[in-house]
């Protein structure tokens, strides 16, 4: 892929009006969530159920690409078709998560790094040649008392750029995802800082990296309070406060930021990225990688009725993508 095809792709995947789909679980996370709707999870299951999401009409109206997981990237459809084929027969594009999760950070007690480097040139190959056009990795940060440290954060914006670079070099436009968690009692203030220093730190390393900022796109957290903090903003104020931090950080050349949900409920996953939108005047995209917060309920649905829950994932998208463009569901409702 030449560089401008990478950023083509790039814009394509922040489309205005559209997301992306990150259907990357683990098959270890599969097997919970579809276990605690009374499924059973298999290949064929876990397959059978992305495939509904996929294929569900319409939905391209909606979203950009979807990221897959490593066993979903080589399977076939229930017609016999690759999944990347029917990712790009039904319009969108497909991505794919190729970091192999957190560990522990030697020499930091209680952080971690994301590990996947080693190999990392050789299955972006395998994976470009299987059809994926983007790609996911994701490096986590957590507020403490004393975290994230500036090791912490370092050590992972490193191993995001270098991801970035080895994903260009192979013709794949990396999605580069530095989450804060929201889990903590830590205020709005405080996610902010650390914020904006991991993003500082992220830009730094990639431009130091080479990294053609016009080919990739950002994933980061919105500015939180954590889920504990008995202090809640309000939706207004997370979206002031997540664009003033963006401003401070994220050059313009980049094409677009899309927002994880971050274990945020649905309504306020959808309401924050609306407020975001509305303000406007940004120099970037700024859309979705929702999992969850797109999923969650089709999954709940599904083991009784299949239509049920590709109708449900419809409409999650919808407004979804209806929020992208700052538009508020009860208004469009009304």
């Amino acid at each position: 892929m030449t560089r401008d095809a990478l950023h083509t792709t790039a814009a394509e995947l922040v489309a205005h009006g559209k997301g992306i789909l990150a259907a990357d679980e683990s098959n270890v996370t599969m097997a919970k969530r579809m276990g605690a709707v009374g499924a059973t999870s298999t290949p064929q299951t876990r397959r059978r159920f992305r495939e509904l999401l996929v294929t569900a009409p319409g939905i391209a109206d909606a979203i950009s690409g979807v990221i897959l997981y490593d066993e979903t990237i080589r399977q076939r459809a229930s017609d016999g078709t690759p999944f990347p084929a029917l990712l790009d027969r039904v319009g969108l594009i497909p991505g794919i998560k190729v970091d192999t999760g957190v560990k522990p950070l030697a020499g930091a007690d209680g952080e971690t790094v994301t590990e996947g480097l080693d190999g990392l040139r050789d299955r972006l190959a395998e994976y470009r040649a299987l059809g994926a056009r983007f790609a996911k990795w994701r490096a986590v940060l957590s507020i403490g008392a004393a975290t994230p440290s500036h090791y912490c954060i370092a050590v992972n914006a490193h191993a995001l750029a270098r991801y970035a670079a080895l994903c260009q070099e192979a013709g794949i436009v990396p999605v580069v995802e530095p989450e804060v968690l929201m889990d903590g009692c830590h205020t709005l203030d405080r996610c902010a800082r650390v914020t904006e220093r991991t993003l500082r730190a992220v830009v730094a390393e990639l431009l130091g990296h080479r990294v053609d900022l016009e080919g990739i796109v950002l994933k980061p957290n919105m500015v939180l309070a954590g889920k504990t903090c008995p202090q809640q903003p309000g939706v207004d104020e997370v979206a002031r406060r997540t664009l003033a931090v963006l401003e401070r950080t994220v050059p313009a050349a980049v094409p677009g930021i899309a927002f994880l949900s971050g274990g945020q409920s649905d309504e306020l996953a959808v309401a924050h990225l609306c407020a975001i939108n509305a303000i406007g005047d940004a120099p970037w995209e700024l859309t979705f990688s929702y999992g969850r917060a797109l999923q969650a309920a089709a999954l709940q649905a599904w083991p009784a009725d299949e239509d049920a829950a590709r109708a449900v994932f419809q409409d999650r998208a919808r407004c979804t993508a209806q929020a992208r463009r700052g538009i508020d569901r009860e208004a469009v409702a009304a």
